[in-house]
């Protein structure tokens, strides 16, 4: 019996000094990753970009030059110029204040969704990829219904049944994405279980929820980190989609797709009211996917030397 505990104790023992050596491997691996990223100058022009961005939202309360609810009618559709750098809309607002306070309603939605599908999809796609048989087999089939729905209509369908409205637009877009997120983590998970410290943390008699938490999801970290990256792009079209239909952000509040529906019936005399918002979508989209491919390049252990 003495020997036998031994054994286990020995084994454990191991199995921690394997654990600190995968630990510091693990922040060598970040900062290779790191390394390789800055070499990427498109990956780090993508990266500048969404600074800016995050900072002019953070700070667009200094920034803007007006409040991005100021009406005066006086001053109803005044072209680009030194007062008004991107214009004024019908209703005599500072198009650029508007576009700044609007980043703050995209970055949120895109973050917060991209945090929701992220989450769901990860807890899905662990538990489905550790346990396998009938459970993977339930949460399989339902991630395929999921995903033979377009992404967008799955969206819309939930908007329309949340109502309009900031949070239900984050839910739905969310919610849309989470079968990316479980396939993915059940792929990689599929391929790390069968790994020699996984059995080793299964021998000294660790949880299944601590196994999954701390020695099989930090070694599926690289393929979420870069769907998360991408999604977030796409959680931010979708979302301002949902605007420019009526089923997200309703006016006045200042968000890119709800500026573009309201300004598409003056788009032949007043080109600029629907102009700067869509350039900001497209900067945004442009700089995400910028980062979001080099990081993806970065992380690719084919590149490794």
């Amino acid at each position: 019996m003495e020997k036998n505990n031994s054994v286990v104790y020995e084994e454990k023992k191991n199995f921690n000094a394997d654990e600190d050596e995968f630990s510091s491997k693990g922040q060598s691996l970040w900062k290779a990753v790191w390394i390789r990223l800055k070499r990427n100058k498109a990956a780090m022009l993508g990266l500048y970009m969404l600074l800016v961005l995050i900072f002019c939202s953070i700070f667009a309360n200094v920034i803007a030059p007006y409040g991005p609810d100021d009406q005066l009618l006086s001053r109803r559709f005044i072209p680009p110029s030194s007062a008004h750098i991107f214009g004024t809309d019908n209703l005599g607002r500072d198009i650029f204040s508007r576009v700044l306070y609007g980043s703050r309603i995209s970055l949120l939605v895109g973050f917060v969704s991209v945090s929701i599908s992220a989450a769901v999809g990860t807890l899905l796609g662990a538990i489905s990829g550790f346990y396998g048989g009938n459970t993977d087999n339930i949460i399989m089939r339902f991630i395929d219904i999921m995903m033979a729905i377009p992404r967008i209509l799955l969206a819309i369908s939930i908007a329309a049944t949340l109502g309009q409205g900031l949070t239900n637009v984050m839910i739905a877009v969310g919610i849309g994405s989470i079968p990316g997120y479980a396939r993915i983590v059940r792929a990689s998970i599929l391929s790390v279980k069968e790994q020699e410290y996984v059995e080793a943390a299964k021998a000294i008699g660790t949880s299944d929820s601590r196994i999954i938490l701390k020695h099989i999801l930090p070694n599926c970290m690289a393929p979420i980190i870069v769907q998360a990256t991408m999604s977030v792009a796409t959680s931010i079209l979708s979302a301002s989609s949902l605007s420019f239909i009526g089923l997200g952000v309703q006016p006045p509040t200042p968000e890119w797709g709800s500026m573009l529906s309201a300004g598409r019936a003056y788009i032949r005399d007043q080109w600029y009211i629907v102009t700067f918002p869509g350039l900001a979508i497209m900067y945004t989209i442009f700089s995400i996917n910028l980062f979001g491919d080099g990081l993806r390049d970065a992380l690719d252990p084919r590149l490794k030397n």
